[in-house]
């Protein structure tokens, strides 16, 4: 537990500078964000700070508590920590606000006979949102429609990736810029999907999502399971030889490019004629047809649900009576086939056995699919002020990759170009990692770790360091054995040169 000892108000009361809203807080309360409270007039850290540690093959991790060193209590002391590598995350650790104090934690401690610095801090983040990639062929929405959580906007549909539907949620003008509600409801949101819990959301004409970090897609209420093995095309370029020698004709139905296996590439340079099949839509280069139909949650992300749909007809100097037809859809879950009767109408029939595990193959190459929230946010001029006391020597330090970050010991993608704008997977991070301060912003774990050397170079707060052993044997704190978080003092994660 951080303590920090404050001077009472004559009421009794203990006022907390974490953040910019300086609650007065009654002994044994908490404050608004509830992460900091007053204990018999000391302001404390209520969150357990945290301890990564590394272990190999760790099976059935779980989260570790445990007391100060010096209790009499007859919980276990913690000894198991002194085999291992131990990173001190800033999940725990406090704030550097106001922003003329260093961040809480500088650690010193030997990775591969290395002497590093690590900087921890909570990050109070006004300018942060995150980006969910949601892996599913279902229109959700049109690009750009707004996404609502409570009726109130909190970010909006983006670009669609291969399979994927985007949403990008929060940001600083959702926060900040908007009525009260829309701040409040904005932050409550991204703050539950960072700390991977489930949240429902409307998109403006379109569909309803309930997206969880690492859970499938609930969309209009029907759990999602699979994302497409690929457009419409790649399908056919895929599962080509396994087609061709027991039909005539292959459909992949999809709603960016459809594809139609006797015009494709593939077929012809496996000998098939063609079918004289015309299908709806515009034609791009032989065998790919774009805008064969509307979005939707029909077959393969169309709206349609009837494949024939697709078709205009067949040009009777080519078509003949008898021609094998099947279609299906880029997940595999619908299919369908037809053979063409005189009129060259086709006409539903019994699937041939010998097409069934090609439709199986689809089915297996499908991933499952996924929900994927990245934590996004930009590092300011509270986090560097509090490594250094001229800040653009830590972006400049970050920029040369002499210093890496971490959020809550999760590697992280930072973004080119100025500033330290960062992305980090919440499935890496220790689970509620995250916090909130009803300015409204986001609280996220931050930490800067760069060789001692480098960090007196840039100006950082010598006087402020301290030794790992003495966090060990002060401070409560929890240790996080979970299997799937990365080790973030992986020396390749450095440059030493």
């Amino acid at each position: 537990m951080v303590r920090q000892s404050v001077v009472p108000e004559p009421n009794g009361k203990i006022r907390c500078d974490a953040c910019p809203v300086l609650c007065y807080i009654k002994d044994g309360r908490t404050g608004a964000c509830d992460r900091y409270a007053n204990d018999g007039g000391d302001l404390v850290r209520v969150d357990p700070f945290t301890v990564l540690q590394h272990q190999q093959q760790q099976e059935d991790a779980q989260v570790v508590e445990f007391l100060r060193k010096d209790t009499s209590s007859d919980n276990w002391d913690g000894q198991w920590l002194q085999p291992s590598k131990p990173f001190v995350t800033a999940i725990g650790a406090g704030t550097t606000y106001p922003d003329y104090k260093p961040a809480p934690f500088i650690v010193s401690q030997q990775i591969d006979d290395v002497d590093m610095v690590t900087v921890v801090t909570e990050g109070i983040f006004s300018y942060c949102g995150v980006k969910i990639k949601i892996d599913t062929d279902r229109h959700l929405g049109p690009e750009q429609a707004l996404v609502r959580v409570e009726g109130e906007a909190v970010g909006h549909v983006t670009t669609g990736e291969y399979g994927s539907q985007m949403l990008s949620l929060g940001g600083v003008n959702h926060l900040t810029g908007g009525s009260k509600k829309e701040g409040r409801i904005t932050c409550e949101a991204l703050l539950a999907l960072c700390n991977r819990e489930a949240v429902e959301m409307n998109i403006d004409e379109g569909a309803t999502v309930q997206v969880q970090a690492g859970c499938a897609p609930v969309v209009n209420g029907i759990t999602e399971e699979v994302m497409r093995v690929g457009c419409g095309s790649a399908t056919i370029g895929m599962f080509a030889r396994q087609w061709a020698p027991y039909v005539d004709e292959v459909v992949v139905v999809d709603d960016h490019i459809t594809g139609v296996l006797s015009e494709h590439q593939a077929g012809r340079m496996l000998g098939m004629e063609p079918s004289g099949i015309r299908i709806k839509g515009r034609r791009s280069t032989p065998g790919r047809y774009f805008q064969v139909a509307e979005p939707g949650s029909g077959w393969g992300g169309t709206d349609i649900d009837d494949p024939l749909a697709l078709i205009e007809g067949f040009k009777e100097q080519t078509a003949q009576a008898g021609l094998r037809l099947l279609m299906i859809s880029t997940t595999g879950e619908q299919y369908a086939y037809f053979e063409l009767d005189e009129a060259l109408v086709p006409q539903p029939v019994a699937m041939p056995e010998a097409l069934q595990p090609s439709v199986e193959r689809i089915a297996e190459n499908c991933e499952p699919s996924l929900c994927t929230v990245l934590f996004m946010g930009g590092a300011g001029g509270s986090l560097r002020a509090g490594v250094t006391e001229n800040p653009v020597r830590l972006t400049q330090s970050v920029q040369r990759r002499l210093t890496q970050i971490t959020c809550g010991g999760a590697p992280v993608y930072r973004w080119p170009g100025g500033g330290i704008t960062i992305m980090a997977n919440v499935l890496d991070m220790p689970r509620h990692a995250f916090g909130y301060v009803p300015t409204p912003a986001l609280v996220a774990p931050i930490e800067f770790s760069l060789r001692r050397s480098d960090f007196l170079a840039l100006g950082g707060y010598e006087d402020a360091i301290v030794e790992l052993d003495s966090i060990r044997a002060e401070f409560e704190r929890s240790v996080s054995n979970e299997t799937d978080i990365p080790w973030a003092l992986a020396a390749k994660n450095y440059s030493w040169s």
